[in-house]
């Protein structure tokens, strides 16, 4: 399926207009970085990026203000920039989860696509869900380079990486599995209660625990189970398109003739690059890794987590864990 023709088989719309202006001002940039249905979607990306910043600077601290003023007034800098953060993730997470399945139940298209389909297929509001994430993923990364003082190395390398993958998707690359793997955060909000839990003095409450035990089956069932599951998929569907036969070429496999040294192999990825037809070896080695290593991290994660739960609420009365700045 080749980009021209995913975006003229438009099933579900975009709910949000692109705006024209920006659509050709962002199609130079767009085409030379090889990211064919960004311009579409530029607008959701600001507007993404600036509701975030509302929220992180404006609609935060006013509610905080008048709902739990004693408290909040009583934090140092570091947590109260912490707990902006927070009740960002946690509006981002509700959101961009409820798009997500929304577009995931109600686009027929996504429905008949097939591994070529969920590979290189495009529909205009599976782009939407995917230019909010990508906003959110911009503001996080300007915070993160901002106040790494205070948020750390790590969380301006995982802004970095997870807006690396996000602009993937608009080549259109794996537009499919990004809405897919947006239901990693359905344990987002839960895990931000706890967060709350421990800065609010609730920190061993009946409501933590039951928000813990809801945390666990929510991150065990949309990390562990569902992420397995869709990072399996994917490995199937880069499969076939590495082994599949290419259409004009029964002879070859996928898209060979695209290989480095020839007329043909200086396109959008460069002089000396090897394309298996619109898959890249770089991103297939992407995907790999990436996908891997944040399968590990989150049975990792699943397993401090249940450490966690069971010294926090142990019967013996062990001691409670030091809150979090």
């Amino acid at each position: 399926m080749s980009t021209v023709d995913a975006i003229l088989r438009l099933n579900m719309r975009d709910p949000i207009p692109p705006s024209s202006l920006l659509i050709q001002a962002s199609k130079p940039i767009a085409e030379k970085l090889g990211l064919t249905t960004l311009p579409y979607h530029v607008h959701e990306i600001l507007l993404g990026f600036l509701a975030y910043h509302f929220i992180l600077y404006v609609l935060s601290p006013a509610i905080s203000t008048l709902v739990c003023p004693k408290t909040y007034n009583g934090f140092n800098r570091r947590t109260r920039l912490n707990w902006h953060i927070h009740w960002v993730s946690m509006v981002q997470a509700l959101f961009i989860n409820t798009a997500a399945l929304v577009v995931i139940f109600k686009d027929e298209q996504r429905h008949e696509m097939d591994w070529r389909g969920r590979l290189w297929g495009y529909t205009p509001a599976s782009g939407m869900v995917q230019g909010f994430a990508a906003g959110y993923f911009v503001w996080d990364l300007q915070v993160s380079v901002q106040y790494i003082n205070i948020t750390g190395m790590s969380a301006l390398v995982h802004a970095i990486g997870a807006l690396a993958v996000t602009c993937i998707g608009f080549k259109p690359f794996g537009n499919y599995y990004g809405l897919s793997f947006v239901l990693y955060e359905i344990s987002t909000p839960f895990l931000n209660v706890h967060w709350f839990c421990d800065k609010l003095g609730l920190t061993g409450s009946k409501l933590q625990l039951y928000n813990g035990i809801t945390l666990l089956i929510t991150f065990f069932g949309c990390r562990i189970v569902w992420g397995t599951y869709q990072s399996f998929m994917i490995y199937s569907d880069i499969y076939n398109a590495l082994t599949t036969p290419h259409p004009e070429n029964p002879n070859s496999l996928l898209g060979v003739q695209k290989c480095g040294g020839n007329a043909s192999g200086t396109g959008l990825d460069g002089p000396g690059s090897c394309n298996v037809g619109d898959l890249p070896m770089w991103l297939v080695c992407v995907y790999l890794v990436g996908n891997t290593a944040l399968s590990v991290l989150n049975i990792y994660w699943f397993s401090q987590m249940l450490k966690a739960m069971r010294k926090r609420f142990a019967p013996t009365g062990e001691a409670q864990v030091k809150k979090s700045q």
